[in-house]
């Protein structure tokens, strides 16, 4: 934990108004989510998908990357994905949510079934975009609303709690790996003002720092 300094340096009295300043950065940097628990919308998340990352993981050599953009305010949900090298031929594509724990551990399908709407189906490559609106329930697997006040709002309430926590996975599903041949956990992408504001943050600590060593 930081402390900063808000009185007086009796040496230097011109340094209080740096740390008063340095607060406000570290302030603006808490708004924006630095700490993980505010975030601005839309959030871009991104997974590498692997054999290794499955559970149980499997040695199968294909890879694919996935990007998804959930956006809260024009209730959207976009996804794009790349993959190939799959032992299998695909069946399904799903978000699953919430594991119990980050990173780690599976959870049931959080989005439409039996698979996205166009995913590329009985091939071993492929790419897929597709922006799916999230105030619809179709959007969602229909137990995970149920389970999540029984409408599309709390359902794209919990997904997003979901993969700001790291729990939530991209997984794709093959005639070889029925359970899923390659996964990845999806995870939040740092916005470009979010990183400007911390090396502001960081910036700032850095000139006090230097200030009260002179004094």
């Amino acid at each position: 934990m930081l402390f900063i300094q808000l009185w007086p340096n009796r040496h230097n009295p011109g340094v209080v108004m740096h740390t008063k300043k340095l607060g406000l950065a570290l302030a603006l940097l808490a708004g924006v989510g630095i700490s993980g628990m505010v975030y601005a919308v839309p959030i871009k998340y991104v997974a590498q998908l692997d054999g290794p990352s499955e559970a149980p993981p499997n040695v199968s050599p294909a890879t694919g990357f996935a990007t998804v953009v959930l956006d809260t305010d024009a209730d959207t949900l976009q996804v794009d994905v790349t993959f190939s090298g799959l032992v299998g031929t695909v069946t399904a594509a799903h978000i699953h949510c919430c594991t119990a724990t980050p990173t780690v551990g599976t959870a049931g399908v959080a989005t439409q079934t039996p698979t996205f709407t166009g995913f590329p189906s009985g091939v071993s490559s492929g790419t897929y975009q597709h922006i799916f609106d999230t105030s619809l329930s179709p959007t969602f697997n229909a137990p995970f609303v149920t389970n999540n006040g029984g409408t599309a709002a709390g359902a794209e309430t919990a997904l997003a709690a979901g993969l700001n926590t790291g729990r939530a996975y991209f997984n794709i599903h093959t005639t070889t790996f029925p359970g899923g041949e390659i996964r990845g956990f999806l995870q939040s992408v740092p916005e470009p003002a979010s990183l400007t504001l911390l090396g502001i943050g960081l910036a700032g600590l850095g000139f006090t720092r230097r200030r009260q060593r002179k004094s």
